[in-house]
């Protein structure tokens, strides 16, 4: 940037433009490390409580302020463009945010493997999933206002909701009156892989933690078991399979 650039006033149009994009990129950044920092002085379970609050409270103060800034009606808490668009637009809008949800999560997987070579990058991977997928199980059940004891059939709906439920394609068959197997059909990574003529990603690892994590996070009676996941071998009509049962 230019040396003659000491203040926000000195930028110009673009530089301004900029500006307003990093600061809310500092924001998110902010926030994250708000509930990592409660989570790591006070435990996982402070930490929502304190998110349940604070995340209600922060979306509807920046999206009134935004909708002041840029000229949008609010209505309950939504804003009103987002409620005018057709079904099949807000569900394209969404699985939008889940391809850039994944297009993040492999950027940042990435950077770390290029910088620090593939083994921090798993254990980082690894280590981020078992954060992330309880949050997501907390999230999901808030969503839906599921109970904490809403066993197998609250799985089979928290699975439907999670991000790559947008993006893969996934299965369930029963397995007994207490048990399901759920099947990740198409996993849009290992497609991808398999397109460049790629062995399969060995997630297993990550799948240990992200499944059984999850399943506990929404009911602590769910057992969770690896039928297969990479670099597992398995047929052709799925990548990664796993058995949910009740204790």
């Amino acid at each position: 940037m230019a040396d003659t650039v000491r203040t926000i006033e000195d930028l110009n149009h673009e530089q301004t433009a900029r500006l307003v994009m990093d600061v809310m990129h500092r924001t998110l950044i902010h926030y994250a490390l708000w509930f990592t920092e409660i989570r790591h002085q006070m435990g996982m379970e402070k930490a929502l409580e304190a998110l349940s609050v604070a995340s209600e409270k922060s979306m509807g103060l920046q999206l009134n302020r935004l909708s002041k800034l840029l000229g949008f009606d609010m209505q309950d808490g939504i804003p009103k463009p987002l409620l005018n668009l057709p079904k099949k637009d807000l569900l394209a809008l969404l699985d939008g945010a889940a391809f850039n949800w994944l297009a993040n999560d492999g950027v940042w997987f990435q950077s770390v493997e290029f910088t620090s070579g593939m083994n921090d990058a798993k254990r980082c991977n690894d280590s981020c999933w078992a954060h992330f997928s309880p949050f997501e199980a907390w999230a999901i059940k808030r969503f839906l206002g599921l109970g904490d004891q809403s066993g197998l059939d609250g799985l089979r709906k928290a699975l439907s909701f999670r991000v790559y439920a947008r993006i893969n394609v996934q299965s369930f068959t029963d397995d007994g009156p207490d048990a399901f197997i759920f099947h990740m059909n198409e996993c849009r990574v290992q497609v991808a892989r398999k397109s460049k003529d790629l062995p399969d990603y060995p997630c297993k690892s990550a799948g240990l933690v992200e499944y059984t994590y999850f399943a506990r996070a929404i009911d602590r009676r769910i057992q969770t078991e690896c039928i297969g996941c990479p670099p597992d071998d398995h047929p052709d009509d799925w990548y990664c399979a796993w058995r949910f049962s009740l204790k």
